[in-house]
């Protein structure tokens, strides 16, 4: 089984890493009761990287003043600018 779901997990898997400064998404999926899990948002940001801890582990924040958070490299994703007709109906 793990060598089958080995080489899935590398397709998918964040090998390139972020640089300190660049913007993320924080994957934090909060559920509110009484809500439908799927029209929640699981993503929040952006955040900038401050520092790299290690290959996988980086520390967030997402202003200046803001507690600044340590996270694994699975829960980010590059930031990217939203659409201005995003969420538009």
């Amino acid at each position: 089984m793990v060598q089958e779901s080995g080489p899935r997990y590398d397709l998918r898997a964040n090998t390139g890493g972020f640089q300190v400064g660049e913007k993320v998404w924080l994957y934090n999926p909060k559920r509110t009761k009484g809500k439908s899990p799927k029209l929640q948002k699981s993503w929040e940001g952006p955040y900038s990287v401050v520092t790299r801890l290690n290959d996988v582990v980086y520390r967030i924040q997402k202003n200046p003043q803001a507690k600044m958070k340590v996270v694994h490299i699975d829960r980010l994703t590059p930031y990217q600018e939203p659409h201005p007709n995003e969420g538009v109906t």
